[in-house]
């Protein structure tokens, strides 16, 4: 018996090597690396020098809206010829090609090359000085695919790993909701707010979702937005002792702009939270979007509570949740 289930089991294995291979599909290894990091494959002069200097200044800048100072990404640097199996796996790759010789110049960004879900950039120039006048111009669109890829790195594991009673109930009050992975947990739920959170021993990573009816008034305007923001989190956000309660932090002026994202429009708004009549702070980030009906504003936001440790990730993390926001299928 044990004999006949071997044959059976090898043959099915066959089989389904044979449909992989049939398929046309490679089957790539899953990526390695830390959250966060990029591997820079560059000539080690090059690396300590302009060029160098203008790769770090555009991807190991200062993280906006950290209390201290992180870079966006961690770098590492490895020589062409160095760059072996080990590192063609990392997440995320920028590989610098400079060749007098080049026939195709510029940026071009690759998915899954040699493993998923990988982003590689490639940037090729005949010198160093158009490496550089190539980062000058595109490289925002390379900040932006290792941010994608980084985002949807997040909302794929929050996908295997969902917490689906959470979306359900915001879907309730909401009519969509963001995807919510394992550890989140509902705190609280009205009928115009909800408050879902990560909650560990020295960390939150918190997303509120709210709704309140359009006005005749510019409903995009940064005061607007900061204007009801405040409004709905005294309402619905106490701390921890008497007349205490979240709000925006005035010392540093929030930011805004509008973003197109998947089909969807919305204005993103960026700050620093704190409680009112207590020492706790924090970045957040949230959407401002039309309901369906344009009756009503919808809110998703990001916040991060760490004052231990290193908020860079937190919040990368917790943001790309509001970007798997899904109205509810009928």
């Amino acid at each position: 018996m044990k004999r006949i289930l071997s044959i059976l089991i090898a043959a099915l294995t066959v089989i389904g090597l044979a449909s992989c291979s049939g398929s046309g599909k490679t089957l790539l290894p899953n990526v390695s690396g830390k959250a966060g990091e990029v591997i820079v494959v560059i000539e080690r002069a090059d690396w300590e020098g302009a060029l160098g200097n203008e790769v770090r200044d555009l991807l190991a800048c200062d993280c906006p809206w950290l209390y201290i100072r992180e870079p966006l990404y961690s770098l590492v640097n490895v020589a062409p010829g160095g760059f072996a199996d080990l590192f063609k796996v990392h997440r995320n790759i920028v590989i610098f090609q400079i060749d007098p010789q080049a026939v195709n110049t510029g940026v071009l960004v690759k998915n899954d090359v040699w493993a998923s879900p990988q982003c590689v950039v490639q940037v090729s120039a005949h010198d160093s000085e158009e490496a550089i006048a190539t980062l000058k111009e595109k490289g925002a669109t390379i900040v932006s695919a290792i941010e994608q890829a980084e985002r949807d790195r997040v909302i794929r594991n929050t996908l295997l790993y969902e917490e689906r009673p959470i979306a359900e109930a915001v879907n309730e009050i909401m009519g969509g909701s963001p995807h919510f992975p394992s550890g989140y947990k509902l705190k609280m739920k009205n009928d115009h707010f909800v408050w879902i959170a990560d909650e560990k021993q020295y960390t939150t990573q918190g997303v509120f979702v709210y709704k309140y009816p359009v006005t005749k008034d510019d409903p995009f305007t940064l005061e607007s937005i900061i204007a009801k923001r405040n409004e709905m989190l005294q309402e619905n956000v106490p701390g921890m002792f008497e007349n205490t309660y979240m709000t925006t932090a005035e010392y540093i002026a929030p930011t805004m702009e509008f973003i197109k994202y998947k089909g969807r429009e919305f204005a993103q708004t960026r700050g620093y939270w704190e409680v009112y009549n207590d020492y706790m702070g924090g970045p957040f980030v949230s959407h401002s979007f039309y309901s369906p009906d344009g009756s009503e504003i919808i809110v998703t936001e990001a916040f991060v509570y760490a004052p231990r440790y290193d908020k860079r990730q937190y919040l990368r993390q917790v943001e790309s949740l509001l970007y798997s926001f899904e109205w509810k299928k009928d």
